[in-house]
């Protein structure tokens, strides 16, 4: 028998028990703010490998996150009663507003991947600062692109592909990713099928072994020179972001001098202490753990790094200066003897951070005005500080302060 559609009422307490929509859909949300909404909800965790989680975040109004594909934010954490503040690549698109992800390989004596992996849950909330960084396609267009990413290395990088695969840019891009295995290619999957839906996206992967798999019909070894001409022949043509571990980065930067690639169109994002040696020798087994698992901390090309110095000498004098936040419209006090970002933690001013050694370039920002003496470990460029940017936890001022920030 057919209903009068026109006179059918549905049951009251049916349709009260239904699953609401979320509010958001439907409705353009405000954009999402760390420095007023700090605090975010874990919305869904996903394994993607074997020792690889993606963690997704909601604000808790439905305010939408606005960044640009490879950009970071900083986890502000509570771990067995200490404050660890870790840095992490946004692996989800720009084009997905409503949530924001990270993903995640659990470090052996790593503090941050571990609790992550065994206690944080769906429902549980975490403080966030940002997003930041520099490390993103969308300030460099080009025709033509090359991602290289080892590792975990590929968070940023799937950032940018997922952003030009829904944004329905078929842009030339030739994503090349080694894992350990093939067991260990983090996005596997959903790389393939951008694959399938893009025709200018091309994939290829690297695995050091076979591991479990008997039927790897993939490349084993390690990228080189002249495998990567097999892949992209025409590389030199392209604009190449690059994330991955130390030895990863010092490879693929050897192997692209060795080609006579233009550094100007080389990009990298790395996270690990040991491209210092001097600084890498003092740190114990754990604080190296703790810092593979930040992977954006270290942006910048360190073999430079040992020719740094500091930026003019300290003060003999002690003083006090006020430091002033032209954005936040903050004002406190800092002594000369007083790194800038200690004294802002101190009077509840929150800034990204991450080493606070001067080596991540977390707390990187542009000075307006005034002079500050910065010691630090590699963590900018020197052309960076020549167009007035500096380190927040590595700066003491010399004078008052206009910071951009």
């Amino acid at each position: 028998m057919m209903r009068d559609q026109a006179n059918f009422q549905p049951n009251p307490e049916t349709a009260a028990s239904r699953v609401t929509q979320p509010a958001f859909w439907g409705t353009l949300p405000a954009r999402w703010n760390s420095d007023t909404d700090d605090t975010l909800v874990c919305c869904q965790i996903r394994q993607e490998t074997h020792d690889v989680k993606s963690f997704f975040f909601r604000a808790p109004d439905e305010r939408a996150f606005v960044f640009e594909p490879g950009q970071f934010v900083t986890l502000e954490l509570e771990i067995d009663g200490e404050a660890v503040n870790r840095c992490y690549t946004i692996s989800s698109p720009p084009t997905r507003p409503h949530t924001i992800s990270i993903t995640v390989k659990r470090v052996p004596g790593g503090k941050v991947s571990n609790w992550l992996h065994d206690s944080l849950q769906v429902g549980s909330t975490v403080r966030v600062l940002g997003p930041s960084g520099e490390f993103t396609c969308a300030r460099h267009p080009a025709r033509k692109y090359l991602f290289l990413s080892a590792g975990s290395g590929v968070t940023p990088l799937m950032s940018m592909t997922r952003a030009h695969h829904e944004l329905g840019e078929d842009r030339d891009i030739v994503f090349v990713h080694s894992a350990r295995t093939p067991d260990d290619i983090i996005f596997a999957r959903e790389l393939d099928l951008i694959a399938s839906n893009q025709t200018r996206f091309r994939t290829a992967f690297v695995c050091e072994r076979v591991g479990t798999r008997t039927n790897w019909p993939g490349v084993t070894g390690f990228l080189s020179l002249p495998l990567l001409k097999l892949i992209a022949p025409d590389f030199m043509e392209r604009e190449i972001f690059t994330c991955g571990p130390a030895p990863y980065m010092k490879a693929v930067r050897d192997l692209l001098d060795e080609g006579g690639f233009e550094r100007s169109h080389y990009h990298e994002e790395s996270f690990s202490f040991d491209t210092i040696p001097d600084v890498a020798a003092q740190l114990t087994t754990a604080h190296v753990a703790d810092a593979l698992e930040g992977d954006v901390s270290f942006a910048v090309l360190r073999e430079q790094a040992a020719g740094f110095s500091p930026a003019t000498v300290e003060p003999e004098v002690a003083q006090t200066f006020t430091v002033s936040f032209a954005k936040s419209n903050r004002q406190i006090e800092c002594g000369s003897g007083q790194h800038v970002l200690d004294a802002a933690k101190k009077a509840g001013v929150r800034l990204p951070a991450s080493c606070t050694q001067g080596m991540c370039g977390t707390c990187k920002v542009k000075l307006v005005s005034g002079e500050v003496a910065m010691k630090h470990a590699g963590g900018i460029r020197q052309r960076e500080i020549d167009q007035g940017m500096v380190l927040l936890c590595c700066s003491k001022p010399l004078t008052d302060l206009v910071v951009d920030k």
